[in-house]
């Protein structure tokens, strides 16, 4: 509270000079980005998090035994199934994986999970028709795509992924007699956390919107391959949302239908939000070998299900 009462005061002393510093186009630029990632985010986020959090509180360790496959082979696409009838965002989503890690789901279930509910949700699939009304196949191929990635991600990290890279941080909070109370606790704990990476992850993206030209984007964009690449990173830069990505993607009109697939499978599963705050949830350990095998995972899928229906 001090150092607020302190910035207020520095705030309104040097009011003058800093009207004439935000009043620069690139400032505006930045903060404008930066807002936009954080009002379509921030909602989700908050939902994602009370979800975690009655998870985390409310449901016993039985239920989950009982709802998926004792074997983690089978419960990844039950999970995957479940994660896809979830709307919210990638935002809600790191949260409500690592509630169901602590409530003994398998890894692999849960990280499947995380990718299948930004990427596959109702609300996704209807914004991506209504942003490419005169391609319906876009639909169906990031939606192929999407799950596909969830699943082979899923069926590979029981293979190559170490138990102790997701390392969950204790939360006493959650062992409070009264459940009511561990909750709100927890949903306090997680909208500060998570929220905080998601606030880093956001002024990164609103960063590269403003340094990285327009023009370098359109130069590449003949090059079938380059712009895959280049889209790809434009995707995990951006750091759009995955219920709004779809009109930035029809707004690339210089690009293939296939590129601008790449740009909305890879998004939802991988961008800087995302992985600040799979860096914060599960540790930094974690988010550099998983972001790096599921952007591998997301271009090969997006490409293939581009070259078989688009």
């Amino acid at each position: 509270m001090e150092i607020l009462v302190g910035l207020l005061i520095l705030l309104v002393i040097f009011r003058a000079p800093i009207a004439d510093a935000v009043d620069h186009p690139m400032v505006q630029t930045w903060t404008t980005v930066f807002v936009a990632i954080m009002v379509q985010a921030l909602p989700f986020l908050v939902g994602g998090v009370a979800v975690a959090a009655a998870i985390a509180v409310y449901v016993p360790r039985s239920f989950w035994q009982k709802a998926l496959p004792n074997h983690p082979a089978l419960a990844v696409p039950v999970a995957s199934c479940s994660g896809a009838m979830m709307p919210g965002c990638e935002c809600g989503s790191v949260p409500i994986a690592g509630s169901l890690v602590r409530r003994g789901v398998s890894q692999a279930a849960a990280l499947a999970f995380l990718l299948a509910a930004p990427a596959v949700n109702p609300i996704v699939l209807v914004s991506t028709a209504v942003a490419f009304p005169n391609n319906p196949e876009m639909v169906l191929a990031r939606g192929l795509a999407s799950m596909a990635v969830a699943l082979i991600v899923g069926w590979l990290w029981i293979r190559l992924g170490k138990v102790d890279l997701l390392r969950l941080p204790p939360r006493p909070e959650l062992d409070d007699a009264s459940k009511h109370r561990a909750f709100w606790q927890a949903l306090r704990h997680d909208v500060v956390l998570a929220g905080g990476f998601l606030v880093i992850g956001a002024a990164a993206a609103a960063t590269i919107n403003v340094v990285v030209p327009d023009q370098w984007v359109q130069a590449v964009a003949e090059n079938p391959w380059l712009a895959v690449l280049v889209l790809a990173a434009l995707a995990i830069l951006l750091s759009i949302c995955s219920e709004a990505d779809a009109f930035v993607a029809a707004s690339l009109t210089q690009f293939s239908l296939t590129a601008r697939l790449v740009f909305l499978v890879v998004g939802p599963v991988v961008d800087l939000k995302l992985i600040a705050m799979q860096a914060g949830v599960f540790g930094r350990r974690f988010a550099a070998t998983f972001a790096p095998l599921t952007l591998v995972v997301a271009v090969a899928m997006a490409l293939f299900f581009g070259w078989l229906l688009l």
